[in-house]
């Protein structure tokens, strides 16, 4: 610093030329220009040591495109850089957007990563969804945790969704988790989008039941439009894990905080919907939103529900006020209060015992000889050929004498 003050201060004086004066100091021509531009320019910080990085990347991303990148990471925070890059080639088609890890970089370096508790991986459990190979083949519906509003309420939001497509066809926050509530959400919604083939729920009410084998009035409702419940094992919510981790996304955009009561609550759910609809690719569906790749079901709500038909080789028995159905005149023979009212077909199996329909769907064993109602030890669908018109009844199952003491197997296992 001291012989570059002191050779600017010399060519300053102009006693002697720049060329002399560059001899004496042991320097080129052009060094000693730059000193002399860089003192009249910054006097003396100007004649310190700059830093020999370069002040561009030659591969630099260019700041209207970082700029953009961190304004739609700023408007979506839950988004990841392959969302993000999917919407900006959207919106932009002919600019050409970094990597996706890239713009990981980028928000990184912003401070703009949200830290998440790191997880232990599983191995991914994929056999319920086996079936769910188009729109709907399977929906799926729960119940979020409830939380509570600003102002105290209670929120259960219910939730429907297709399996395929990840389409989120509801997201209700109910008064009440009664089925009277919940079955006119799904009412709503097949009205809207037709009927899936199966559901797919939890063991809570209102989806089941402790009847036999799950049965409860929403389901019974379902079952009734010819649509097939299904129900997770107790305990593995993995094995509805799409719906899941649906749930998780909502929760994070919607009730992290919850909005002051129910009415702007809802405004919330409905916003998530659309953008989880309409505009947030999932990288499950190679980057395209569930409303490109779901489709309404060609199954209408029906305007008067069909009345199902037992073979002629059953007896049909209707369940009575209490639950019990009428057997041989004089006798009555508790089954089930969730099917009050409607009608149950009994296949003979050998003289003493009975098999219990709900339409396609074995419930129970019933012993004519002690008037009661067993657990059946498989569950199994009647075949219409075996229980037709002109079919003989099947050939007579054995009966263990610990039945009675066997778990009903679920209404439909997966």
């Amino acid at each position: 610093m001291d012989e570059r003050m002191r050779f600017v201060l010399e060519v300053e004086q102009g006693e002697d030329s720049m060329s002399e004066l560059c001899r004496m100091y042991g320097v080129s021509r052009e060094t000693g220009y730059v000193w002399l531009r860089r003192y009249r320019e910054a006097e003396v910080e100007g004649l310190r040591d700059l830093g020999r990085a370069p002040l561009r990347h030659p591969n630099q991303t260019p700041e209207g495109i970082e700029q953009a990148v961190l304004e739609l990471r700023r408007a979506h925070m839950k988004w990841g850089p392959r969302k993000l890059k999917r919407i900006l080639e959207q919106q932009q088609p002919r600019q050409r957007w970094p990597a996706a890890s890239t713009i990981g970089e980028m928000i990184a370096r912003e401070g703009l990563v949200i830290a998440r508790k790191r997880r232990r991986r599983v191995p991914p459990y994929t056999e319920p969804f086996a079936s769910a190979d188009e729109p709907n083949r399977v929906w799926c519906a729960d119940f979020k945790g409830w939380f509570r509003s600003g102002d105290g309420t209670r929120i259960d939001p219910l939730t429907v969704s297709d399996a395929h497509s990840r389409y989120l066809l509801r997201c209700q926050a109910v008064e009440k988790t009664d089925t009277e509530r919940v079955q006119a959400v799904f009412e709503a919604a097949f009205r809207e989008y037709g009927m899936p083939e199966a559901i797919r729920s939890d063991n809570g009410a209102p989806f089941a039941s402790r009847a036999l084998c799950g049965l409860s009035r929403l389901s019974v409702w379902w079952m009734k439009l010819g649509i097939r419940p299904e129900r997770i094992e107790a305990g593995h919510p993995e094995q509805n894990g799409r719906h899941e981790r649906m749930h998780r996304t909502l929760k994070q955009e919607t009730a992290m905080p919850p909005e002051r009561n129910r009415r702007a609550q809802q405004r919330a759910f409905d916003r998530f919907r659309q953008e989880y609809n309409q505009l947030r690719p999932h990288e499950a569906l190679a980057m395209q939103t569930p409303e490109q790749v779901y489709v309404a079901s060609g199954r209408e709500f029906p305007s008067r529900i069909p009345t199902f038909e037992y073979p002629s080789a059953m007896q049909v028995r209707k369940v009575r006020d209490r639950g019990a159905i009428c057997w041989r005149g004089n006798g009555h023979v508790f089954l089930t209060e969730v099917l009050i009212g409607e009608h149950v077909g009994l296949l003979q199996l050998d003289d003493r015992y009975w098999r219990v329909y709900f339409m396609q769907l074995p419930i129970a064993c019933l012993d004519s000889y002690n008037f009661r109602m067993l657990p059946l030890p498989k569950q199994q669908t009647f075949n219409r050929e075996e229980a037709g018109e002109e079919g003989a009844p099947p050939s007579p199952a054995p009966h263990p004498p610990t039945v009675a003491n066997q778990k009903v197997s679920g209404m439909s296992p997966v």
